[in-house]
C-alpha cells in the first residue's frame, strides 16, 4: 500500500471529469502530479462503454464533444452512426485523453474519502492519496435504481436493469414486462419487438412525448433549472427526462403508430409469474426490465457527511455546502450532457482558486484510531506544511493571476 500527494483528485474520466481536468490543464496545472485523474473503468469512455451493443448515437442519446475536440478534427456530430455508439465513445475519448496527455489512471476504484484534519484522504485498492481538494465526476451508472413494488422477491422470472441489458436476444420468444418512461425503455420497446413474444410497457407518470424530433433549447434549459434547484436545496434529484419529455423522433413515432409504445400505468403488485395491477388487470410474464434510471454513485463520499435530510447533497455553487473542499461535476445541474461541459469550466476555475499555488499535502504517518468525521461547514482551512518538488525552469514558471485573467478573457 503506497501513499502520495497531490494537489486535487478528479474522481472518473467521463465528460465531467475529462472536461474538468482540460481546463486545469490549461489554468497550467499538470496532469499526473499537480492533479490527478481516477476512473475505475477498464477503458475509456466513461459510462458508454458499459452501453449494449444495438445502442446508436442519435438525436435521443446525443454525445456532446468535450471541449477542445475541434482542435482534433473530431466530433460526435459526425462520427460513424452504423457503429456501436458505446465503440465510438470509448475511441474518441481514448484519442482525446492521448492529445491532451491527461495521464488518467485505470482501473482505480475509489473505495472512500475520509477528512484527515486540513487535507482530505482518498482511498483506492493501491493505497492512499493525500489531497487539498476532490472533484467527483462519477456520474450516476454505478448506481442503478429498482423501485420496490410488493412481489418482487417473489416473481420467479427474470429481471434485468438497464445497466446489465445487453441484447433483445436475451429475450427472444417471452413476455417481456418494461417499466420506465425514458429513452432507453423506449429503446428496449423497440428492439424487442418481433424478437420477444409480447412486451407491456408500464410507467409512473404519462410519458411526454414532444412533437419535435429533437431536444431543444427551452427544454434542456428547464432540465437544468429543476436540477439545479433540488441540488440547492439538498433535496434527491429529479430525473432528466422528468424535466424535458421525450422528442419524438420519426422512429418513435413508428412505434406509437403501431402501438408499440403504449404506455399502462404502475402494476400495483407481482407474482410468481405475473404482474397484477389495481384494477384487478393480470397479465403473465417471463421477464422484467427495469429501465428506472439512476442515482447519484456518491457512496464513496460517505464518510464525509454530506447528505441533508431531504436526501441529496447541498450544491450551489459547485462545491458541497457541508465541505467546500469537495466540488461536484457532473451532479445537479451537470447530470447530463446538457450542463457537465460548461460545469467543467466553471469547476476549474473554482478549484485553481481554491488550491491556487499552495503545495500538495505532506505526507505523514497516518493517525492512530478510526478516520475523523467531517468538519462542520464552513470550516475550510488551506493545507499547510511543505514537500519537496523540483521546480520548473524559469521560464515555464507562471504567474497565477495573469493566467487566471488570460483564461477567462477566452470565453
Amino acid at each position: 500500500m503506497r501513499t502520495e500527494s497531490t494537489s486535487v483528485v478528479i474522481i472518473g474520466a467521463g465528460q465531467a471529469g475529462l472536461s474538468v481536468a482540460y481546463y486545469l490543464q490549461r489554468l497550467g496545472m499538470r496532469a499526473g502530479s499537480e492533479f490527478l485523474v481516477l476512473d475505475e473503468g477498464p477503458l475509456p469512455g466513461g459510462a458508454w462503454q458499459h452501453r449494449w451493443e444495438s445502442l446508436r448515437l442519435g438525436s435521443a442519446h446525443k454525445v456532446h464533444d468535450l471541449p477542445g475536440m475541434s482542435t482534433m478534427g473530431l466530433s460526435f456530430d459526425t462520427a460513424d452512426r452504423s457503429r456501436p455508439a458505446r465503440d465510438v465513445v470509448v475511441d474518441y475519448y481514448s484519442q482525446y485523453e492521448t492529445h491532451f496527455d491527461l495521464r488518467v489512471r485505470r482501473p482505480a476504484e475509489v473505495s472512500a474519502v475520509f477528512d484527515r484534519g486540513a487535507d482530505l484522504v482518498v482511498t483506492t485498492r493501491d493505497g492512499e492519496i493525500l489531497t487539498g481538494a476532490v472533484v467527483n465526476a462519477t456520474g450516476t451508472w454505478g448506481a442503478p435504481f429498482v423501485p420496490y413494488y410488493p412481489g418482487s422477491r417473489v416473481f420467479a422470472g427474470r429481471q434485468t436493469h438497464t445497466a446489465n441489458y445487453a441484447s433483445a436476444e436475451d429475450y427472444r420468444g417471452q413476455r417481456v414486462l418494461v417499466v420506465g418512461g425514458g429513452t432507453s425503455a423506449i429503446g428496449f420497446l423497440l428492439e424487442l419487438e418481433g424478437v420477444a413474444e409480447r412486451t407491456i410497457w408500464a410507467t409512473r407518470r404519462p410519458v411526454d412525448f414532444l412533437d419535435h424530433g429533437t431536444l431543444d433549447l427551452e427544454d434542456a434549459v428547464n432540465a437544468v433549472g429543476l436540477q439545479d434547484e433540488a441540488a440547492r436545496r439538498g433535496q434527491a434529484l429529479p430525473s432528466i427526462v422528468s424535466g424535458t419529455g421525450v422528442p419524438k423522433t420519426r422512429r418513435i413515432a413508428a412505434g406509437i403508430a403501431r402501438g408499440v409504445l403504449a404506455a399502462r400505468p404502475m402494476f400495483d403488485r407481482l407474482e410468481e409469474h405475473a404482474a397484477v395491477w389495481a384494477d384487478g388487470t393480470r397479465e403473465e410474464i417471463d421477464a422484467i426490465i427495469w429501465a428506472t434510471g439512476f442515482r447519484p454513485d456518491v457512496r464513496h463520499l460517505s464518510p464525509l457527511r454530506l447528505h441533508e435530510k431531504e436526501g441529496g447533497i447541498t450544491v450551489a455553487t459547485g462545491a458541497a455546502e457541508r465541505d467546500p473542499r469537495i466540488f461536484f461535476a457532473g451532479y445537479g445541474p451537470t447530470a447530463s450532457t446538457v450542463g457537465a461541459n460548461r460545469s467543467g469550466r466553471t469547476i476549474a476555475r473554482q478549484v485553481f482558486a481554491a488550491v491556487g499555488d499552495r503545495p500538495a499535502p505532506t505526507i505523514a504517518p497516518a493517525p492512530e484510531g478510526p478516520p475523523q468525521p467531517a468538519r462542520a461547514r464552513g470550516s475550510f482551512r488551506p493545507a499547510t506544511g511543505e514537500v519537496q518538488t523540483s521546480r520548473r525552469p524559469a521560464d515555464e514558471e507562471k504567474d497565477a493571476v495573469s493566467l487566471f485573467a488570460r483564461f477567462f478573457a477566452q470565453d
